[in-house]
């Protein structure tokens, strides 16, 4: 199984191809707002991308190169932070907006079953009751609650259908 670590930051992990602009040792080096990634298509498995695509110059052309370098049927996880969280419009690099929806009827060519999604309230123990809470409908909680108790963070969880 070949696994893509997007964005990997200081976070190499093993078993994965760890990709950043940045050497942090044990990483491959691209710049991921380049053009075509350095890999053939159908290549991965697995692509995690954990609080990286938020802060990329054009979403559809990344979720496109992405998905060019995923197997059919292969998976991404993506974690980002929620856009009505201070995690989101708190840091100035982040560029683009997540909701629950982000990759509902997601049409450019590339196309994901969405196999899950939800909100990760916090990672403060005290306050991790509250996924359950908010993930029961988590679009309704999206439209009417999430201004007042705003989750940390949105998790998804991709099939490629090619």
């Amino acid at each position: 199984m070949i696994k893509l670590n997007l964005g990997c930051g200081k976070d190499i992990k093993s078993g994965y191809v760890n990709l950043d602009i940045v050497d942090y040792g044990g990483n491959q080096i691209h710049d991921i707002n380049t053009f075509p990634y350095p890999f053939p298509e159908n290549h991965f498995d697995e692509i995690y991308a954990s609080h990286i695509l938020e802060h990329i110059d054009n979403f559809n052309k990344t979720i496109t190169e992405l998905y060019r370098i995923l197997k059919p049927n292969g998976t991404m996880i993506v974690y980002a932070p929620f856009f009505l969280n201070t995690k989101y419009f708190g840091d100035p690099d982040h560029k683009i907006p997540f909701s629950i929806r982000t990759f509902d009827n997601y049409e450019t060519g590339a196309q994901f079953e969405v196999l899950e999604k939800k909100f990760i309230t916090s990672h403060f123990a005290a306050l991790k009751w509250m996924d359950f809470i908010v993930n029961i409908e988590p679009v309704i909680y999206e439209r009417f609650f999430s201004g007042i108790f705003s989750p940390e963070e949105v998790y998804f969880r991709l099939k490629a259908i090619k």
